[in-house]
């Protein structure tokens, strides 16, 4: 038998960070993201024998491992750059989990392969992290985000077609080359925030109110208030920790501003990765231009659905 199952990547366009505990637990948590079309896609296979010692990722090793499939070998392939701070891993741990179920004869709901894939990380590979990226690996499309001391509250956000292609005309996706390393921007962060820093719980919180206040401008359709909001965003994303921005991130933003760009942030934990542009479509090909000659310009479509399987016999 065969397994094959793929999960998109993301966009967070807005409250980031408040979806990691503790500080979700003790203070809620609210993001809005975006699925894009760039997947990680897990192939299980059967093989003679135990697969243990058989060079795999470490993430397929632990989830094969925490469910006792010896006999099975996993290849992670993905169409994106390592490290790109697009929730990569999270969406090979989605697609993980639901290439093990399929391959057990499970029918498993979205939340809790995002529970799943989440406890591989946390507890097995000891990486610290939130929940954003397993949710929106888990449900595609645009999401608005709830988090609290439970499970994660999901909802779709009530967009038009008319909308994502918008969007996808007016948003580019740069990759400035550079790795990251976003377990330890988080545990900075998180460690501000136990120390009770007053600037990084100011931040947090209107991150926060960013990301609802995102929600609506999406619903309404609004391309330039949302590239507002998410200008705005950067500024107390990039305040939280010294390691969230870097100069060639600096010098893409300060560049593309110049020549029309209205929005703009780092994503994910940043340090390096991928940068979201956002501007006029008449500003566009300046922009695009520009772009170009400082990191590599991703292509994307937004994915509308989320992690998908296929057996074959």
């Amino acid at each position: 038998m065969r397994v094959i199952a793929r999960a998109p990547t993301r966009l967070d366009l807005g409250g980031g960070w408040t979806d990691v505990p503790p500080v979700c637990v003790e203070e809620s948590g609210a993001v809005t993201a975006i699925a894009i079309a760039r997947h990680a896609t897990v192939t299980l296979e059967e093989r003679e024998g135990s697969t243990t010692a058989l060079n795999m990722e470490p993430i397929a090793r632990a989830a094969l491992r925490r469910v006792g499939l010896h006999s099975v070998h996993a290849t992670i392939n993905s169409n994106f750059p390592v490290s790109a701070g697009l929730g990569g891993s999270a969406a090979a741990g989605v697609a993980l989990q639901g290439a093990i179920a399929a391959w057990r004869g499970e029918f498993v709901e979205p939340m809790e392969l995002i529970v799943r894939a989440r406890i591989v990380e946390t507890e097995d590979l000891k990486v610290a992290g939130g929940w954003q990226d397993y949710c929106t690996a888990a449900f595609g499309g645009v999401l608005g985000m709830r988090f609290g001391a439970g499970t994660p509250a999901v909802q779709p956000l009530d967009v038009t077609e008319e909308l994502l292609h918008a969007f996808e005309r007016r948003a580019l996706l740069v990759y400035t080359g550079e790795s990251r390393l976003s377990s330890r921007t988080i545990t900075g962060v998180l460690d501000a925030w136990r120390d009770g820093r007053g600037d990084v719980r100011a931040n947090l919180a209107h991150m926060r109110e960013l990301a609802v206040l995102m929600e609506g401008a999406l619903e309404r359709a609004e391309l330039g208030t949302l590239s507002d909001l998410v200008r705005a965003h950067w500024e107390r994303q990039r305040a939280l920790h010294e390691d969230i921005t870097t100069d060639r991130i600096d010098e893409l933003i300060t560049a593309t501003a110049a020549v029309g760009a209205r929005g703009y942030k780092a994503l994910g934990a940043s340090g390096g990765g991928c940068v979201l542009i956002l501007a006029a479509e008449e500003d566009m090909q300046a922009v695009r231009r520009t772009a170009a000659g400082l990191g590599e310009v991703l292509p994307f479509t937004i994915a509308r659905t989320g992690v998908q399987i296929t057996v074959a016999r």
